[in-house]
């Protein structure tokens, strides 16, 4: 907690590289919230730095009764549902043309053929992610890549805890039913 205090304190006082160190801290938190909840690249842009402005705005008032990570997850959640309101857009995410892949990530040497084949294990899944309720992908998302637990994403979102396991437990369930269904049991996923 101090470490968070010193943080804040450095980006109130105008300090520019702490700015920036607390920005490209939170900012994979963020796009992780923000491109799991909305459609066009355009406004993805825009709402994630709505959400540092909000946040810088804000952060003199942050009371410390959650992690700054847990708060700013929520600014950026409720940024999101916000925009969706007034657009009145559908939830969905158009990440498939990424070329980062956080599951290629590996300590160990592959082989081309190895390698060829996680990549395409792993568009699998990212398409297959795509087509869960927005909630479930959100959910996932902050579970397993951002590795939050369940209660700091029942603080960015605003459910109950219960909620949160249970959502996380059908969306793991739906994508591995859709995946056994589209692709067999002999993939990497069974």
């Amino acid at each position: 907690m101090t470490d968070e205090r010193s943080e804040i304190q450095q980006v109130l006082a105008g300090d520019r590289r702490a700015l920036k160190k607390f920005v490209e801290k939170y900012q994979k938190l963020v796009s992780h919230i923000v491109f799991r909840m909305i459609p066009n690249d355009h406004d993805r842009q825009d709402i994630c730095q709505n959400v540092f402005l909000k946040v810088h705005q804000n952060l003199a008032s942050f009371r410390h009764e959650s992690k700054l990570s847990t708060w700013i997850g929520r600014v950026a959640y409720n940024q999101c549902l916000n925009f969706l309101e007034k657009k009145k857009l559908p939830l969905f995410e158009d990440i498939a043309g990424e070329d980062s892949n956080v599951d290629m990530v590996m300590g160990d040497v592959r082989t081309p053929e190895e390698t060829a084949e996680a990549s395409d294990v792993s568009g699998r899944l990212r398409r297959e992610i795509e087509t869960l309720p927005p909630r479930y992908r959100t959910i996932l998302t902050l579970y397993h890549l951002d590795e939050l637990t369940y209660n700091e994403i029942a603080d960015i979102t605003k459910m109950p805890v219960g909620t949160v396991k249970n959502y996380l437990f059908r969306a793991r369930r739906q994508l591995k039913d859709r995946l056994l269904a589209k692709y067999g049991p002999e993939e990497p996923w069974q």
